[in-house]
């Protein structure tokens, strides 16, 4: 029998005992997770916008965070100012986003969230947020900080990058 094919400690409902254990859970809750996400409507107000994952990470950012300049959400995005440049220039035609003139510095532009958008984004992303803030509650700040960095080094592998 194959690691892939092997049984899992799962199945006696005493969780991932092994690292194949583990990795076996995973690969059954991955595709359900992922389209369980996909199953949360993207709000009236924002159908038309036709906005995709790269979309969802700036505008949790802005939503999280609030406003920021472009090369700070180049750097949370790990990409490129110009990538976020684009996204940013498509998101502000839509009227979705904002970008004003910093106060300190008039040469920079501050990056936000449109009011009228706001509250439709904070919808959308409302759903996920409950649901992490509901799996993560029980977990000591150790333990959550492990669980984000352990997907931070999935995402990596994954996408044949060394973590650092």
């Amino acid at each position: 029998m194959s690691r892939l094919s092997a049984g899992s400690a799962a199945d006696d409902g005493k969780g991932a005992g092994t690292v194949d254990d583990a990795v076996r859970d995973l690969l059954l809750l991955m595709p359900r997770m992922v389209g369980r996400v996909k199953k949360i409507p993207v709000p009236e107000a924002l159908r038309s916008f036709a906005l995709a994952p790269r979309h969802l990470s700036l505008l949790s950012y802005l939503l999280f965070d609030g406003p920021m300049t472009v090369n700070e959400l180049a750097a949370k995005l790990q990409v490129a100012p110009t990538t976020v440049s684009l996204l940013v220039g498509d998101l502000s035609r839509k009227g979705i986003l904002e970008r004003r003139a910093d106060e300190a510095d008039r040469r920079r532009r501050i990056i936000r969230i449109a009011p009228d958008q706001k509250p439709s984004i904070t919808a959308w992303l409302a759903p996920g947020a409950a649901a992490w803030r509901k799996a993560l509650a029980p977990l000591t700040q150790e333990q959550r900080r492990l669980f984000v960095d352990t997907l931070l080094a999935y995402e990596a592998a994954v996408g044949g990058e060394e973590q650092g």
